[in-house]
């Protein structure tokens, strides 16, 4: 009975003073999560009357139509892959299948720049592949062998759909775990095959699943920038950028990241609407469905099938890079800067995931201390920094960020006689910002989820032999957090150490991360010389992948029911 309740539901309300603090608080968190788009709108309102319509007439129709085309094309292949790999390794047992399990999930680790970075040294006409292809052949010129163009938007949906797949594979694999056995067998008993009952039942179940992981999957898209440029597609992101710093034009960039900020909008309003009326979970009790074995060709198509996303989005890049990498360290040894890059990404990463669990901790548990519906909107509005693109988020922070700057300037001043100059911008402070509004949203939902294993009724008997808020959240709650707060903060902190569009803009002047180095090295066509911190950054990027391979795990082993 009690399971059915909501935890906020059936716990007593807490005092008015605290209840109080909670709603301050996370009102607080809510404007600063919007400053941003403010930021947005009075940089745009300060353009030109000339300078709107040049974008219109020379860069937002470009710009919008490729956008929309690289999110048509990442979406249909992420669909594809991440659906069919769940159901595979879901409904059949076939070679490899326990591998390719967690092993699906290892092109997260890879990020969109460092894809591109790889590939265009990989594909190149007198890279390994074709020059491999070319030996095979007895093809002498570099040029003999017909080849697909690697810099062009089919090449850029390509590696995007390799390496974002898993954000589709990984909600939709639960889903089809979770479904019974008994729904599948009865659509079966009535004389449907295994695809006609996976085309009928298992796939309507999942949508709410595919709605969440694609729109994920194309914000991830949508904010990539390092990825387009190599490949010399020019989205609206690469056009953000582009207009700031080449043109110096901070006007021009806001107008297009309004229209950038609406695109964003329209993908989680139709993610909203995929999940309407949906449920995530199956008949409570319920055994998942028996896995069918497959032999012969079927086996080898499946295992060909899941190994190939892997090869393409994990492997290919990851051994190029080791190979590299090594072939750098061989040459030169290791880069003198290696240890400042990364020391550089390691501080402010650390930074920002304290601060992101500090505040992500106090929503999620304003959230479960108070019934006012106000408050949790405030708290949904918090997160809303992940659904903007970093670039939109650099541009729009401006604003506050000056104008606190020059404030704590003016004081100073005033004080001192002299002035500090731009401490937040200058001190990576608005860096460290941008972090924490971006991430939020892994923090919050993080946390939330290890409440929800927490039962209402230890709050309630502690309250009722006298705990208060304070104590209650300091003695049962946090003991009982740690497993979720230090999953929560491995995934901003490596998500922070990858970051590049939000660092390329608003890094302090002649600072280096690991991210904006390989983005120098490949904008300067140095590959080789990158290779060894694009590898850092991937070998970090594995820990979450790690993470998440393990909660699977121990999710298949635990019993039913």
């Amino acid at each position: 009975m009690s399971d059915s309740v909501h935890p906020a539901a059936s716990m007593p309300a807490a005092p008015a003073r605290s209840d109080r603090a909670w709603v301050i608080g996370s009102a607080l968190v809510a404007l600063l999560a919007l400053a941003p788009i403010g930021g947005l709108v009075f940089f745009a309102s300060r353009g030109s009357g000339e300078l709107w319509p040049h974008l219109i007439a020379n860069v937002l129709p470009v710009a919008a139509r490729t956008t929309a085309l690289l999110l048509l094309g990442v979406g249909v292949l992420v669909t594809i892959l991440g659906i069919g790999t769940a159901w595979l390794v879901t409904a059949y047992r076939f070679p490899g299948r326990r591998l390719f399990e967690w092993a699906l999930l290892l092109p997260l680790s890879v990020p969109s720049y460092v894809m591109a970075f790889a590939y265009l040294d990989v594909v190149h006409p007198v890279g390994p592949l074709q020059t491999g292809l070319r030996h095979l052949l007895g093809i002498s010129d570099p040029r003999g062998l017909p080849f697909p163009e690697i810099r062009s938007l089919g090449g850029a949906i390509l590696l995007l759909g390799l390496i974002l797949y898993p954000y589709v594979y990984l909600p939709v694999r639960a889903l089809f775990v979770m479904q019974s056995a008994s729904m599948l067998e009865a659509s079966r008993t009535l004389g449907a095959g295994r695809f006609r009952a996976f085309r009928t039942v298992a796939l309507p179940l999942a949508r709410p699943a595919v709605a969440v992981g694609v729109s994920l999957a194309l914000m991830e898209a949508l904010n990539d920038i390092g990825a387009s440029e190599f490949l010399g597609v020019r989205t609206l992101t690469v056009a953000i950028y582009t207009t700031w710093v080449t043109r110096s034009s901070i006007e021009g960039a806001a107008q297009i990241a309004l229209v950038m900020l609406a695109i964003v909008f329209a993908l989680v309003l139709l993610e909203r609407l995929g999940r309407r009326g949906m449920n995530y979970s199956g008949p409570r009790g319920s055994t998942p469905a028996m896995a069918q074995t497959l032999s012969g060709v079927s086996a080898l198509v499946a295992t060909v099938a899941c190994a190939l996303p892997i090869l393409l989005g994990f492997a290919v890049p990851a051994s190029y890079l080791v190979v590299s990498a090594a072939r750098r360290i061989r040459l030169s040894g290791l880069p003198t800067d290696l240890w400042v890059w990364t020391g550089n990404s390691v501080f402010f990463a650390a930074i920002a995931s304290i601060l992101t669990l500090a505040i992500g901790l106090f929503l999620a548990t304003a959230g479960r201390m108070s019934r006012r519906k106000s408050l949790h909107g405030m708290i949904r509005l918090s997160g809303i920094g992940y659904a903007i693109p970093g670039t939109v988020l650099a541009v729009g922070l401006l604003v506050p960020i000056a104008g606190l700057d020059n404030w704590i300037a003016d004081a100073v001043k005033s004080v001192w006689g002299r002035s500090p100059g731009l401490i937040l911008m200058s001190s990576g402070a608005a860096l460290v910002l941008a972090y924490c509004l971006r991430f939020q949203a892994i923090a919050i939902g993080g946390i939330e989820a290890g409440f929800t294993r927490i039962a209402p009724s230890i709050d309630m008997a502690a309250r009722s032999l006298g705990a208060g808020t304070a104590r209650i959240s300091g003695g049962i709650h946090m003991p009982l957090l740690s497993p979720a707060l230090a999953a929560a903060g491995l995934l901003v902190f490596v998500d922070c150490m990858k970051e590049l569009p939000a660092t390329l803009l608003l890094r302090p002047f002649n600072f280096e991360t690991l991210a904006t180095h390989v983005y120098g090295e490949a904008a300067r066509g140095t590959y080789e010389d990158g290779a060894v911190a694009a590898l850092v950054i991937v070998l970090v990027g594995m820990l979450p992948v790690a993470l998440l391979a393990r909660a699977g795990t121990r999710e298949r082993r635990r019993p039913a029911g």
